[in-house]
């Protein structure tokens, strides 16, 4: 590949599967969660939904929800450039994909959309970046921009805190699987950041989203506490409070969980 070169659709898989891997790092039963919430949307929705990837990184869900509902239309969305740089890569040419760039903490956000109303809402290993105030706003505005019967699909870092000793035994296994993997040359997220932010198509966007969101490749300090919610049970009860019928825990391993909720 010369500096003139334009990437070929392999150079973007490449970096699609490599996101995925090091994704997998930290949650090896990723595509079972991603299983189950594309079957929630063909349940709820169909075969031919109309779909808001919220949060979309490199686009892996927008990727597994096409392959299996070839038919859908999604919208997928993210602040971050380089992760965006990847997935309008990954999906050039594919007519049934848009690619939005904002922030969800801005209120005027759904401004950006180019439908006003969607079928199915999903997203995934993102929300917990956010503070209790504005992710509760967040599921408000949701709760608007779905239609009526439309669903919302949220796998995210949430605990269930009834079983402490399951949790520590399993957590444990996974600590002791990770340290193996790791051994074996797997990537972790720092990695992962430092090899994309070398190659000459990604270290524009690169630079762009170390200004913006801040340097992954760095050593983490101390980190600063905040109000994030971190159990199962607030995020179905904020759901419900914030205008759907009903919600409930699809999916769960020890430290994550899918929640479902209908508008």
């Amino acid at each position: 590949m010369t500096a003139t070169s334009t990437p070929d659709r392999r150079h973007w898989q490449h970096w699609q599967d490599s996101w995925d891997r090091q994704q997998e790092w930290y949650m090896p039963d990723r595509e079972e969660r991603f299983r189950v919430m594309v079957d929630t949307v063909e349940a709820v929705t169909g075969r031919a939904p109309r779909v808001l990837d919220l949060a979309c990184g490199t686009g892996s869900i927008a990727y597994r929800l096409l392959r299996r509902l070839p038919d859908a239309e999604v919208t997928a969305i993210d602040i971050d450039p380089l992760l965006l740089t990847i997935a309008r890569g990954h999906f050039a040419g594919d007519e049934r994909v848009s690619l939005v760039e904002a922030d969800l903490t801005d209120t005027s956000w759904t401004e950006r959309l180019p439908h006003r109303s969607y079928d199915a809402v999903v997203t995934a290993t993102a929300l917990h970046w956010l503070d209790t105030e504005p992710l509760a706003r967040l599921y408000g505005d949701l709760a608007r921009l779905l239609r009526e019967g439309g669903v919302f699909l949220n796998a995210d870092h949430m605990k269930d805190e009834s079983a402490p000793r399951i949790n520590a035994a399993l957590l444990a296994l996974h600590t002791r699987r990770q340290h193996e993997a790791r051994e074996q040359g797997a990537a972790d997220w720092a990695g992962w950041w430092r090899e994309a932010a070398l190659d000459p198509y990604l270290s524009r966007a690169a630079g762009e989203r170390f200004a913006l969101l801040g340097d992954p490749r760095q050593p983490r300090t101390a980190v600063e506490r905040r109000d994030r919610p971190t159990t199962t049970r607030w995020h179905i009860d904020t759901l419900l409070a914030k205008g759907f019928s009903e919600a409930r825990q699809v999916w769960c391993s020890a430290s994550d969980a899918l929640v479902a909720a209908l508008r």
